[in-house]
């Protein structure tokens, strides 16, 4: 056993492939919660030390992948100065993008619901495949918050600014065909599967037939438009929005001027925009017309 705690297990599988599985005792599904994140970072420094692992698969024990961040947790720190609120996602932020520095290829087996911080842990993984009968999403706009844990530079790097605008300003949950279609997955089977496809993912980046150091560095790095391209997607994106939404409502187009703001800028400088743009708690909790039939 390479870790071992109350929420996180990481050992070694096949192959110098390590296991870092999800499921946290005594709750019927996986959360973000403050114990999670603190043995996400135990373990993963526990894998940069490890010696000749090849590669991380990342799993659940749970019928869901994780649900979310437990927001009970957090409602302290949302009431709270707007210092301890950024310096929270940040230290959060370091985690993700730690598991997405290590020093091999990494890929999340999505069997159920990966949904807000769930989603952004599949996001931070360089591959991720997923149960015909899954969801992911980021909801967070539904509770008048948005993207924390860097969904908002990750999502719209993977799969451009367009479909990135529509999941996060919507907050759907998404079939797995559709998180196919758009690139946000790389692979769609059934769920006993999905392990052995992440092995045979690594499998293939460790014999150069793929590049998941480029597929990285991708997700790494700026929105691939220019200063033209980038005006008009973001400027036509929170006009309809705003019209959809209504002033009373703003995070949805809060979430997309964070993702103009940061979209000349590469991983770690993007991150610290987003977090320090993350609306204060309380917002507005109910749900307009336009979200309920997204």
């Amino acid at each position: 056993m390479i870790y071992e705690g109350k929420a996180i297990t990481v050992k070694e599988i096949e192959g110098g492939i390590a296991q870092l599985n999800f499921d946290l005792q005594g709750e019927s599904v996986n959360k973000f919660n403050r114990l999670t994140i603190e043995e996400l970072r135990a373990a993963t420094d526990k894998l940069e030390a490890q010696k000749g692992l090849k590669g991380l698969v990342v799993t659940s024990s749970k019928d869901s992948f994780i649900v979310g961040a437990d927001i009970t947790e957090f409602t302290d720190l949302f009431a709270g100065p707007e210092e301890d609120l950024v310096a929270n996602n940040l230290k959060a932020n370091e985690v993700f993008s730690a598991i997405e520095d290590l020093p091999f290829p990494t890929v999340t087996a999505i069997n159920g619901m990966a949904l807000g911080g769930g989603f952004e842990m599949c996001l931070a993984t360089d591959y991720r495949v997923m149960d015909k009968k899954a969801k992911v999403g980021l909801p967070e706009v539904k509770l008048g918050i948005f993207p924390g844990f860097g969904g908002t530079v990750r999502l719209s790097r993977l799969v451009g600014v367009d479909y990135a605008v529509e999941w996060i300003c919507g907050g759907t949950e998404n079939r797995a065909d559709k998180a196919l279609k758009v690139g946000a997955v790389d692979a769609v089977l059934e769920g006993e599967k999905l392990v052995d496809a992440a092995i045979s993912i690594i499998s293939q980046c460790n014999d150069g037939k793929l590049d998941y150091q480029a597929r990285r560095e991708e997700k790494k790095g700026k929105i691939k438009l220019n200063a033209m391209e980038s005006m008009m997607a973001f400027e036509i994106s929170k006009a309809y929005v705003a019209g959809q939404a209504g002033k009373n409502y703003p995070a949805p187009v809060e979430a997309i001027k964070v993702m103009q703001k940061h979209a000349g800028l590469t991983r770690d400088k993007a991150i610290e925009v987003e977090a320090k743009a993350s609306p204060r708690w309380p917002k507005p909790t109910w749900q307009p017309a336009w979200l309920a039939c997204s």
